[in-house]
């Protein structure tokens, strides 16, 4: 299925300079008292107060294949759709399937299973797909609109990091370069098996996050990388940001890093945001690839006070994410990043 598409997972995200041209003078939305997260923040969902113990999280993910196994496409697609719900502190409660297939190309066999993958995801998530809608395209698209409730006072965003907060990644980094070179026909069977375990796993922990004193903000990382996303966090709250040169990688995928494997987007994403990062002299450039990757499906970037980070590791840990580390701070400062 990948050679039907020109690109894939969310590396086929615009760009973020891009998008940010694309959105700039669109209608505030302040206007909506009861609209608690819109689009002013860059956030992973919108959310809208429903009453003084619920409001609504709602989001819409949906990219072109990462993978030819129809199965795995469609699992992975829902996962990373669900993970808008839970990097917002919610619990979803049902999905949409959002469907573009070239009919001409792919058999409703293919299609189907497609499909079944991201029930099954759903599934386990404890959430029916209610229903969804599509076209015959030119290239396959799957996705989801996802919908989930959360407290209002224990929604989750992406701007309210304070300095001195470390930042805690709960994924291993390097889903764009398993997927760049699974294309290139350069990924091994150990490889796949990563790249497969990685962006299929739930961020269900998202939804406990709000419960720990000390947890200032969260989003997913997803396709402008890590600096990216971090950048984004630093700009909703009005700071910088320390990142290790070195978070963890995925098996194998220093390997081929250091081969000059990599995605179209990572140098999109570096383009778009890399004069607010300043990077130490001596970085190779595969490294600095790596903290631009692409993520499809990554992880949660969790911001949090020194004193319970020990406490969210450990949360982490407890729920499966065994690369959990940290990977950076938030300081005082402009928004932007140095890389240490």
């Amino acid at each position: 299925m990948t050679s039907l598409a020109h690109g894939g997972g969310c590396g086929c995200k615009l760009a973020p300079a891009v998008l940010q041209s694309i959105l700039k003078g669109m209608p505030a939305t302040a206007a909506f008292s009861d609209l608690m997260v819109g689009t002013e923040s860059s956030d992973d969902a919108a959310v809208w107060r429903l009453n003084d113990t619920q409001a609504l999280v709602a989001t819409t993910d949906f990219f072109m294949p990462v993978v030819d196994d129809p199965f795995d496409f469609g699992r992975i697609a829902a996962t990373n759709a669900l993970s808008d719900v839970y990097a917002m502190g919610g619990t979803p409660i049902l999905a949409l399937a959002i469907v573009g297939m070239p009919i001409d190309r792919l058999s409703p066999e293919t299609i189907r299973a497609i499909l079944q993958g991201g029930a099954s995801v759903c599934a386990a998530a404890g959430i029916p797909v209610a229903g969804g809608h599509s076209i015959d395209s030119v290239e396959p698209i799957y996705g989801l609109v996802a919908l989930g409730l959360v407290h209002p006072d224990k929604v989750l965003t992406n701007r309210t990091a304070r300095a001195g907060d470390v930042l805690i990644l709960t994924k291993a980094l390097g889903v764009g370069v398993l997927s760049a070179a699974f294309k290139q026909e350069k990924l091994d069977a150990a490889g796949y098996a990563a790249l497969i375990a990685s962006t299929t796993q739930l961020n269900a922990v998202g939804r406990e996050l709000g419960d720990i004193a000390g947890v200032h903000a969260v989003t997913d990382v997803t396709g402008f990388g890590l600096l990216g996303h971090t950048l984004e966090i630093c700009r909703g709250a009005g700071l910088g940001a320390e990142i290790g040169a070195q978070p963890p990688l995925l098996p194998g995928v220093e390997a081929l890093a250091k081969g000059g494997i990599r995605t179209g987007a990572s140098t999109r994403n570096w383009a778009s945001y890399g004069e607010v990062v300043r990077l130490p002299a001596e970085l190779p450039d595969w490294r600095r690839d790596l903290l631009t990757d692409p993520q499809t499906s990554g992880g949660l970037l969790i911001a949090v006070a020194p004193e319970a980070a020990d406490a969210v590791l450990a949360l982490v840990s407890e729920r499966g994410f065994a690369q959990a580390a940290v990977v950076g701070r938030l300081r005082e400062g402009p928004a932007g990043i140095v890389v240490s």
